[in-house]
């Protein structure tokens, strides 16, 4: 109900004093501040959640290096398993090929000189690939790359390799077959 100065009672229709109260209350409330504990809280428990997803990002990242190190790791390991395997692959091939060089020594050491551009032509061809002969004279005896056969005296210097009968041969640095050795000593 409003007045006027004529002191006449105007009516006001229903509702519309309810939007007045609303619109009062309305601007009181965006005026006012919030509570000061209010405000602490709202700051602390954000930053609390800062944190915590700070924390997680964290352990996800940690993670995703671990996971990318152990994927490097295994990539370098089945790389070498590959490799290794090919090497092995070609050295099985190796010791059933050296029948065939002891066959073409066996035959240049009896004259037959004709199989000589043959023996060549495969040693050339496998020593490029990593084949080593084992066939020096006069060199400490060493278990690892001869197998003595035979010995005869010495003069005490130790055991050398006075003659090899069959000659030995390594694959990359690997022994695949020892020389049959006479040792001295």
């Amino acid at each position: 109900i409003v007045t006027d100065s004529t002191d006449e009672v105007a009516e006001v229709p229903d509702g519309a004093d309810d939007s007045v109260e609303a619109t009062a209350d309305a601007g009181t409330g965006a005026d006012e501040a919030p509570a000061p504990g209010s405000m602490e809280e709202l700051l602390t428990s954000t930053l609390d959640d800062l944190e915590q997803r700070t924390a997680e990002r964290d352990e996800y990242l940690d993670l995703a290096r671990r996971v990318q190190a152990d994927f490097e790791n295994y990539k370098r390991r089945v790389e070498s398993q590959r490799v290794e395997q090919v090497q092995r692959a070609a050295e099985s091939l190796v010791i059933e090929i050296l029948p065939v060089l002891d066959a073409c020594e066996a035959a240049l050491g009896h004259g037959a000189e004709d199989v000589a551009p043959i023996h060549s032509a495969l040693v050339t061809t496998l020593e490029k690939r990593g084949l080593s002969r084992v066939d020096a004279v006069d060199v400490p005896f060493d278990p690892e790359v001869h197998e003595a056969v035979m010995t005869e005296e010495g003069d005490g210097d130790g055991p050398t390799v006075a003659a090899v009968m069959r000659t030995g041969y390594s694959w990359n640095g690997r022994v695949v077959r020892p020389a049959m050795v006479k040792v001295r000593g």
